[in-house]
């Protein structure tokens, strides 16, 4: 058993996390999430201060640069999320960035954008409920974690 799996587990407090496609919004995504704990693992080393992109802020930055700050505002902002392509991520993250998670993902780099952009959307909209990115952003890999545990907890 493996670090990310304890802490999937504190995180959970015992219960099964939802199948992938069981439930829709909050708890789909979750239970997408959790059923998955590599993909889960990714999403956590982009969106962490400590990560390998420098957290939300460092993500958001890449998105401008490719254009594309529009879309990750949309998904911080109260409105509608605006769709992202696997393409349109490859794009933003770059095609080595990519490739690397693939591997971290056991797929190949087409379908670890696909996976990414179906969850990244919803998952940063729900990290961001004020709005917006908090000053100090959304914390190390362990505190997101926990904030993951306190969405779980609102399903």
């Amino acid at each position: 058993m493996g670090l990310l799996d304890s802490v999937l587990g504190s995180v959970l407090g015992g219960q099964q996390p939802l199948q992938a496609g069981q439930g829709g919004g909050l708890s789909g995504l979750l239970g997408t999430l959790f059923s998955n704990p590599q993909l889960l693992q990714v999403l956590t080393g982009l969106l962490a201060n400590n990560g390998s992109q420098g957290g939300l802020g460092g993500l958001m930055a890449k998105f401008q640069q490719a254009g594309l700050g529009e879309v990750v505002a949309s998904w911080i902002g109260s409105g509608q999320n605006q769709p992202i392509s696997g393409n349109q991520l490859t794009d933003v993250l770059g095609s080595d960035v990519m490739a690397d998670l693939a591997a971290k993902l056991g797929t190949n780099s087409g379908e670890a954008a696909g996976q990414l952009s179906q969850v990244l959307p919803g998952l940063i909209d729900q990290l961001t409920p004020s709005g917006q990115v908090p000053q100090e952003g959304l914390g190390n890999a362990g505190e997101l974690m926990g904030m993951l545990g306190g969405l779980l907890a609102r399903r």
